[in-house]
């Protein structure tokens, strides 16, 4: 891997490059399928789409950087005819002024091809230890991305053995505010989850959450994940595992909320916006006519397959893995969404009660027909998520910050 660079008093600019035995037209839709990046590259967390035309998008990546979480809103504009993709950043974050660049697909000679990533960068105040702070920053995230390409462009047809998706959905005859609220305080779920043993969770920017999750097995064993969470009010929750356990190379997903009968979610064709909503916005799921949702927890998933006979056994396959992880990932998520539906419901039948209380005639009735809200309890009949093995290579968890 090569890099160039020419530092000037203004603009920096830089030139990475790599070659790939593989297909230009393949390296060339890698680097154009922006949706797919947080499987495909380690520090992105989550691209999200804000505009689609011809020939340009608008999109908003989250990915991390030094133990935090960035944020920025980037222009691209993919050419197939040229193989190639130019990015400029619109909306930046500290300390980048200005980024901008460029994706070129070269073709070569023997199934093989070049391909660079050039970018051009301005820091906040010209200030030389943040311009430093970029170059280094620069170049890790290029070279990490560049290696990423190659090695997923290079298996791109064993890529389907490993790699797929799968989705499990609650209905809940409650409100999908209430849903949406036990979902994303997940720093209550060591009391509410009976799985869960221990959680550690940092917010420092609205709707940004990093986690640090003990999970309890049938067998009395616990395995922890760490994972960052993108909120997006009032009905969207996505997430990636950014320590996941030795049997999975990558893992992202998906909390959505959807009114039954064909009502369309409050946040708009893409989702709220992350972060706290808005009373208004909140309200919109509130106001729900029908009173019912859907619940789905989305899981996409790439298999380690390096580790598989280690964490599996002898003789096991890819095909053992993928079947033991989606019924790993199903069983954790469905008994979080049972929780969450005997919570929503639970709080529905105290409102109706409270309702009811305040009719005149009725508020003294104490009679033993009178509804009374469910307690969510710790089911022992749920079933709890098997072991996946906890990944060596894990960070240390980060610890809540209170007050």
């Amino acid at each position: 891997m090569a890099s160039e660079q020419r530092r000037t008093t203004g603009t920096q600019q830089t030139v990475h490059g790599i070659t790939v035995r593989a297909p230009a037209t393949t390296v060339y839709g890698i680097v154009a399928d922006s949706a797919a990046w947080p499987q495909r590259f380690a520090t992105h967390v989550h691209v999200e789409p804000l505009e689609r035309g011809a020939g340009a998008e608008l999109i908003r990546i989250w990915a991390t950087a030094g133990g935090e979480v960035t944020c920025w809103t980037s222009r691209r504009e993919p050419d197939p005819r040229g193989l190639r993709v130019a990015f400029q950043q619109e909306v930046t974050q500290p300390p980048v002024a200005a980024m901008e660049g460029m994706w070129r697909v070269l073709p070569g000679v023997g199934g093989t091809c070049r391909l660079e990533l050039r970018h051009a960068f301005r820091a906040v105040g010209d200030d030389p230890r943040q311009v430093q702070w970029l170059i280094d920053a620069v170049d890790d995230t290029s070279e990490s991305m560049l290696a990423s390409v190659k090695m997923f462009a290079e298996r791109d047809g064993a890529l389907s053995e490993v790699e797929f998706s799968f989705a499990d959905t609650v209905r809940v005859n409650g409100d999908g505010a209430a849903v949406y609220d036990f979902l994303r305080q997940a720093d209550l779920w060591e009391r509410r989850l009976p799985h869960v043993s221990r959680l550690d969770l940092r917010e420092d920017s609205p709707g940004v959450q990093l986690v640090t999750m003990d999970a309890r097995m049938t067998d009395g064993s616990v395995h922890t994940t760490e994972s960052v969470r993108i909120c997006f009010a009032p009905d969207r929750i996505v997430f990636k595992q950014t320590a996941a356990p030795a049997l999975l190379a990558a893992h992202t997903g998906s909390w959505t909320i959807s009114p039954v009968g064909g009502g369309a979610p409050s946040g708009g064709p893409y989702g709220g916006t992350a972060g706290e909503a808005s009373p208004a916005a909140h309200g919109a799921a509130a106001a729900d006519p029908a009173g019912v949702v859907d619940v789905t927890c989305r899981h996409t998933v790439m298999v380690n397959a390096e580790a598989v006979e280690r964490v599996l056994g002898p003789g096991t396959t890819t095909a053992d893995a993928r079947a033991y992880v989606r019924g790993a990932l199903s069983a954790a998520c469905t008994d979080t969404l049972r929780h969450a539906r005997a919570y929503a419901e639970g709080r529905r039948v105290a409102e109706c009660r409270r309702a009811l209380e305040g009719l005149p005639g009725l508020g003294r009735q104490r009679g033993p027909e009178q509804v009374r809200a469910p307690e969510l309890t710790r089911a022992p009949e749920l079933t709890r998520a098997p072991e996946l093995a906890r990944a060596p290579e894990a960070r240390p968890a980060h610890r809540r910050r209170r007050g």
